[in-house]
């Protein structure tokens, strides 16, 4: 099965339909390549000091630099971007009114970095949750070029559909090949890889994810974007990082008071209170 690639200007609908087909597809050009140079020039300092990966999964030669929704006012953009957002909504629908972001990082593979082990996202979670559930809509923001040779995502079409315990065969991988600015969508339980980079020049792609509003995100955004950073942000952005209660009774919360009434920390109640 090969992967499609769709016009930027596609709609959520048709975009759901291929994600639900095929669990993954290539969105062209999103954004151009001076808000992608924006993003870099904001975050290079903290990609600059990120070490690398422990293992082959993370990456002997790969950084994951993560935090950036509150690192990266151009990435707050992309978070929010209203095409990826509504597609992200309308593919997790079934399962829940609400969606959070889940997951934020850069992946930078440097010259040699070796192919990551197919897997699918959705294990941050374990095997507990049912197939037939999906749980997750992701996306990888080409910061360079995604070739074949430098590391372009590996991904098997149609395998969100696969029980656990089969493994593709080559004949059945793609690889997400995409100019600067596309987007790579794929679904949590689609299984894909990073590739080997074979040249001499970084392969950067951009990971922000998003997950059902009742599941724990990957990413602890509180810690990573606590409330004195999160009071200012667009409501939409808010939302998503978690600062609002979600369904009936999920993120409720108590001011934390001392005896005299005075609060003991900054209290992130005018982002939390917000109900449906």
């Amino acid at each position: 099965m090969p992967l499609q690639t769709l016009k930027r200007d596609s709609s959520a609908e048709k975009i759901n339909d291929v994600m639900l087909s095929d669990g993954a597809l290539i969105l062209e050009d999103v954004v151009d390549e001076q808000q992608i140079n924006d993003c870099i020039a904001e975050l290079q300092h903290f990609i600059d000091v990120t070490p690398f990966g422990r293992d082959d999964f993370t990456g002997r030669l790969t950084k994951r630099t993560g935090a950036l929704a509150a690192r990266s006012a151009t990435c707050r953009d992309f978070i929010v971007n209203s095409s990826i957002l509504t597609a992200a909504e309308t593919f997790l629908k079934p399962y829940s009114k609400k969606i959070l972001l889940h997951l934020t990082q850069t992946i930078l593979l440097r010259p040699g970095a070796g192919a990551q082990p197919f897997h699918r996202d959705r294990y941050a979670w374990g095997r507990h949750l049912p197939l037939a559930l999906e749980p997750q809509f992701n996306t990888i923001w080409a910061m360079t070029d995604f070739t074949r040779a430098n590391g372009a995502t590996r991904v098997v079409p149609g395998s969100q559909h696969w029980d656990y315990g089969r493994e593709p065969e080559e004949s059945e991988v793609c690889f997400a090949e995409m100019s600067k600015g596309s987007v790579f969508l794929y679904s949590g339980s689609v299984m894909h890889a990073g590739g080997s980079n074979d040249t001499d020049q970084n392969r950067m792609g951009l990971n922000l994810t998003y997950c059902l509003n009742w599941l724990r995100q990957e990413e602890n955004q509180y810690l990573s974007c606590p409330p004195e950073i999160a009071r200012d942000f667009d409501p939409v952005l808010q939302d998503l990082l978690g600062y609002v209660q979600g369904d009936y009774a999920l993120g409720y919360f108590s001011d934390p008071v001392d005896m005299t009434g005075q609060r003991e920390v900054a209290s992130p109640s005018i982002l939390m209170n917000r109900g449906d």
